[in-house]
Order: C-alpha cells, then structure tokens, then sequence
C-alpha cells in the first residue's frame, strides 16, 4: 500500500491481542460516562485545564460535540482517537494528536485507562497498536509522549515498551492551573523499524 494511499483511507479499527481500538460514537456514551464519573479523581489530576477553569462537562450532548471534533480531525488528518475496548468492554482512551505534517510529520500520543483495569498491560498494548498505525498506516516520521514525571503510572506504560526518553520539558502544559514539567519520550519510524518484531512479537502477536 502506498503511503499516499494509506493516509487517505486510515483504517478506523484496529487490534491488538486483547484490545481493540476504535473511534468513539455516541452510542458509546453510557459506558464512557461510567467510567469517567467512577475514576474522575484518579483521571482529573493529570488533564490539562487553566487556572480557573471549570471542570468540562461530560454530559450526553458534550461527548457528542466531541466525538463529531474526533471525526472532522479524521477527516483533515490532524488527529486520530480511539477507544479502547477490551473484548466488549469499554476500557479508556488513546490519542494521536496535534499531527504536522511538512518536514515535521510528527505527533503526539496520550492515553488513560479505567482504574480498575489498570496495570494489566492494555495501555501498552494499545500504544503498540498506535505507533504501528501511526508509521505504517498514516506514515509519520516521530511520535512523543509528554507525562507529568510523578505521573508514576503512565510512565510505566512507556518504560515497559523501552521508548527512549528525551529529557525535561520545564512547565510545558497547564494543569488545573499549574505549568507542569513534562517527562518527554520519542520514538522515530526508523526506531520503529528496529523494533517492530519485538515490540509486535510481545504485545501484538497471539
């Protein structure tokens, strides 16, 4: 498949061995809204959100708004995100966001995940599942994954893939009204070519 091709028709489901990633619809709001208003302390402390900003709201009518943003960013190729369903059951989230293209061809890959699913490798699969997406199917050249460095969870996710760590990005994002340093994590398609067969051979092969 040529690369042209292959960022013009993205695939719109994709698997792992035990997750399956795919665009949210409304229809999906229930069970997102559970775990959301379930895990909403444990999930709230790391988004970003300026000083003063109310908590968005999570209501029918909102999540629609944003499911139908996911779709128009598919549809411009600027960003691509999934849920996570573990068999039939709603798990989390994975993003591919803020994609340049030009000499950049870059973009950014954020996660979260039901507590109560945590620490049971669906994250780290799901983001195998994504870099193999985003470097074989919409052909970028860079992926990163900025964490919050007490953000002790998340950067397990990419310490157990082995993603290279890049260094400190001193108060990079707002949370809840505070610039947080970021831990920043790279992997390059010429990265993902070395590792490809291990990384798949561990997370993605039954």
């Amino acid at each position: 498949m040529s690369a042209a091709r292959s960022v013009r028709n993205p695939p719109l489901q994709l698997h792992g061995r035990r997750v399956m990633l795919r665009p949210l619809t409304e229809n999906d709001f229930d069970e997102w809204h559970e775990v959301r208003t379930r895990c909403g302390a444990w999930l709230l402390r790391w988004e970003p959100r300026p000083k003063g900003a109310p908590v968005p709201s999570e209501d029918r009518s909102s999540f629609a708004a944003r499911c139908g943003i996911r779709e128009r960013e598919r549809h411009l190729g600027s960003g691509y995100g999934f849920g996570i369903f573990v068999g039939e059951r709603f798990a989390g989230e994975v993003t591919l966001s803020s994609i340049q293209r030009g000499p950049f061809q870059s973009a950014f890959i954020g996660y979260w995940i039901d507590e109560a699913l945590a620490g049971r490798g669906f994250v780290p699969e799901a983001v195998v599942v994504t870099l193999q997406f985003a470097f074989e199917a919409i052909s970028l050249h860079r992926v990163e994954i900025s964490i919050i460095p007490r953000n002790t969870a998340s950067r397990r996710v990419v310490e157990k893939l082995g993603i290279r760590q890049e260094g400190i990005a001193e108060r990079f994002l707002e949370i809840d009204g505070v610039w947080e340093d970021h831990v920043r994590y790279g992997i390059t398609s010429e990265e993902w070519a070395l590792r490809e067969l291990e990384l798949s051979g561990d997370w993605l092969s039954p």
